[in-house]
């Protein structure tokens, strides 16, 4: 909603106006880029009147009669050259929309420009969006794409950072957040666990809500906001997580759709990259390799088989693109048909006189047809997709990777040692061997004795692993008070239906045999368990201690005690050092 308002030059789009759209330009940075992307297609932009939407630092050719919207982070070089736009006098009006807000020094470097070049009475906006963050779905969002490593997990727990560096990260990470309420139009309850970078987050996000609503005639979150009446009376509640609390997950081999595109293929955005392998047939000797296609798809909440499924184990995504691909082919069969009865045998009577009852069905024929076709294109994308993640599963035996960690996590008996799994030479890259072994170091009571360390170190190192990722987590174990491990992932395990081929009907596109039906059993990840306890005012040892932050109290008082004993309605989670789509997915479940 705020992106369109923008594109509307910063007013509502009207619902019913008949009227053209102004049309217009958009220049954007790759910031605003990303932003936009996920969020409207290329015809949505088109619809409401952008014309061509071009990057800030790429040549640009004047085009003096129309308006030009910016949408642009406040950096030093693009307001350089914004400035140089105004000089140049490539757009007829400017209106100047910065992603994060821009300071007083840089808005009069923007002034002098323009007055420099004429060109005052043709800046004719200038605003701060706040939308300093990337949405992905109507309920998730991350912080920041393109320069993600320097907010990223290693970056904030680097054991050589300065205080600087440190205080940049949080500042980066808080101006994030502060944009998703001002956007959101409200103010939330926080909390956070003591001791950790998510304290630290909490801490500076408290101060600028504060400030921000102290300045009663610029505050933000005052009546006419965009949220503004979009949520009820209740506030929302913001957990803060840090991702020490919680390793395994994110190291954890997965079996739901969405997080195992994310997984194994490259998926960034909402779209995913992938290489079209040739085909099998072998090329004549000596000559060249074909060059592998590069298709890209995207997922979009407008993709109804992606929206249903992304959170389904994937031996039900393979079962039901199969239903879709055979539902298609009847209905495919059936418009022919109607085709080929109007068309060729229309000489003689019974054509004829079937025609008066065929013509309704040919009708809805023909306007079924777009819909069919989309439905042709999503089945199309779902099956190189899945196609795609089963060469990964199926080559790199991720089905085992999964069910083995799941019984290492839920502390279940191991039926072959993880010695075996590791000296494996057919199961999965040297990464995927390192990811089980932390994954049973950090899950492990005890850690193992010297003696068999060394023994699973050699076998890593024959393996090819790079065993720079255990001598941390050997580290951080020592350090850090897990989320009381032993019972931090419930006892369950998932269950084999037995194997694909009973399953799978034989004329599917999917070959499954060999690769484990495993369905997933509910259970609270820790983030999960952790958001209940908050929510729902639970007392436990876990978050007894966390923080709670009231940016509306006028003194801040630091109790952990709330002042508010009623369950909330809303909730946004937030993981200092980033969250992955196993949580995001649990998260959905637990609210389900």
């Amino acid at each position: 909603v705020a992106l369109k308002r923008m594109l509307n030059f910063n007013v509502p789009p009207v619902k019913n106006s008949t009227g053209e759209p102004v049309w217009k330009v958009l220049i954007y940075d790759r910031f605003g880029q990303d932003i936009i992307s996920p969020l409207l297609s290329v015809k949505e932009l088109r619809d409401m009147g952008i014309t061509l939407h071009l990057l800030l630092h790429s040549d640009r050719d004047a085009i003096p009669d129309v308006p030009a919207v910016y949408f642009v982070m406040p950096t030093e070089e693009n307001i350089d050259r914004m400035c140089q736009d105004l000089r140049n006098q490539l757009y007829e009006s400017y209106y100047l929309n910065f992603i994060s807000a821009i300071s007083r020094s840089k808005l009069e470097d923007i002034a002098n420009a323009a007055i420099g070049a004429n060109a005052v009475t043709q800046v004719a906006k200038v605003f701060d969006q706040y939308l300093n963050f990337i949405t992905l779905e109507d309920d998730m969002f991350v912080l920041c794409n393109q320069n993600k490593e320097l907010v990223s997990y290693r970056a904030i727990n680097r054991p050589d950072i300065t205080d600087t560096e440190m205080e940049t990260i949080m500042d980066t990470i808080v101006d994030s957040l502060f944009c998703f309420f001002v956007t959101l139009g409200a103010i939330p309850i926080i909390r956070c666990s003591r001791g950790t970078a998510a304290e630290m987050v909490a801490v500076k996000l408290d101060k600028k809500l504060r400030e921000n609503l102290r300045d009663a005639r610029n505050s933000l979150f005052t009546g006419d906001t965009l949220g503004a009446g979009q949520f009820s009376f209740q506030r929302p509640l913001l957990v803060l997580v840090d991702r020490n609390i919680d390793l395994a997950t994110p190291l954890h081999h997965t079996w739901t759709y969405q997080a195992l595109v994310h997984d194994v293929l490259d998926f960034h955005l909402n779209r995913v990259n992938l290489e079209e392998s040739s085909g099998m047939e072998s090329s004549p000797a000596g000559a060249r390799p074909k060059k592998k296609n590069k298709k890209s798809y995207d997922l979009t909440a407008s993709d109804k088989f992606w929206q249903k499924h992304k959170g389904s184990p994937f031996p039900e995504v393979a079962e039901s693109v199969q239903q879709e691909l055979e539902s298609y082919r009847a209905q495919e069969d059936e418009v022919k048909r109607l085709k080929s009865i109007m068309g060729i045998e229309g000489e003689d009577e019974g054509a004829i006189s079937m025609l008066s009852d065929n013509t309704a069905k040919l009708t809805s024929a023909v306007s079924s047809l777009p819909e069919l076709l989309e439905k042709k294109r999503l089945i199309d994308l779902h099956t190189n997709v899945a196609t795609a993640v089963l060469e990964h599963i199926k080559s790199r035996k991720l089905d085992v990777y999964f069910e083995y960690e799941e019984k290492i996590m839920s502390k279940s008996t191991l039926d072959k040692s993880l010695l075996d799994m590791i000296s494996d030479p057919d199961a999965g890259t040297p990464e995927d061997k390192m990811r089980l072994f932390l994954i049973y170091y950090i899950s492990s009571a005890q850690a193992p004795s010297e003696i068999d360390l060394e023994q699973y170190k050699k076998a890593l190192m024959d393996a090819g692993c790079n065993l720079a990722p255990l001598s941390y987590i050997k580290q951080w174990k020592a350090f850090t008070k897990m989320a009381s491990a032993p019972t931090s992932y419930g006892n369950t395990t998932p269950k084999p239906l037995g194997l694909f081929s009973r399953v799978m009907n034989t004329g599917s596109q999917f070959v499954m045999e060999g690769v484990k039906n495993l369905v997933l059993k509910q259970q609270n990840l820790p983030v999960t368990r952790i958001l209940d306890n908050l929510m729902e005012m639970k007392s436990n040892p876990e978050t007894d201690d966390y923080r709670y932050f009231d940016p509306k109290m006028l003194r801040g008082s630091d109790s952990s005690v709330p002042r508010n004993k009623n369950p909330f309605q809303e909730a946004i989670v937030f993981v200092v050092g980033g969250g992955n789509y196993i949580e995001y997915q649990n998260l959905i479940d637990y609210i389900k």
